[in-house]
């Protein structure tokens, strides 16, 4: 009896202990932080990942050039399956006009489970590695499939959780006119 009203007594403190550990390492994943979620307006936040071929591919490359769809998805994920078809459409329609898709996986198994689906499926942008889910971190995700799409300048015009119908005439509008915007280095000439 003595013992159980021992264990009564601290068990409290135990819970309250587990607790406060619990929301001290809350938004935090091997001590990196989660990010909150990149709003319209907001500066892209730069990553740099390898490709297919292992070549460094950094957001930054792009800014002042063109404007980047970036899509964050995973092989053994049912939506962004169902949404890469609309994909490499929507890269089809819009590739070489200033227009650039970078599409992070965070399949685990890296290369081994993207470059056979990609060449499966025949899909032509570019598909980028993120192996430790880092990208999900910085860019505040939820879940997979996410896209953002930035402008030349490097910010963030159009967020969209979740798999998009990228055949809306209103969210191709916005593209085409992101990209027909002068190029940052254009318009620094003038």
């Amino acid at each position: 009896m003595k013992n159980l009203l021992k264990f009564l007594l601290w068990l409290p403190i135990v819970i309250l202990g587990a607790v406060i550990v619990i929301v001290a390492l809350n938004g935090q994943q091997d001590g990196r932080e989660r990010k909150p979620r990149p709003v319209i307006g907001e500066q892209a936040r730069d990553l740099t990942f390898v490709d297919l071929e292992g070549k460094e591919v950094s957001l930054s490359d792009f800014y002042g050039k063109k404007v980047l769809f970036l899509n964050i998805w995973a092989t053994w994920c049912p939506s962004c399956r169902d949404e890469l078809p609309g994909l490499q459409r929507l890269y089809e329609k819009f590739r070489g006009d200033d227009f650039e898709m970078l599409a992070v996986s965070i399949d685990a198994a890296g290369k081994k489970a993207v470059a056979p689906y990609m060449e499966k499926n025949r899909y032509t942008f570019q598909a980028l590695l993120d192996t430790t889910g880092s990208i999900q971190l910085l860019y505040g995700t939820t879940g997979v499939p996410e896209s953002f799409i930035i402008d030349k300048k490097g910010r963030v015009a159009f967020v969209e959780i979740g798999p998009g119908n990228w055949t809306d005439p209103k969210k191709q509008a916005l593209i085409r006119g992101l990209t027909e915007e002068p190029d940052m280095e254009t318009e620094n000439e003038r």
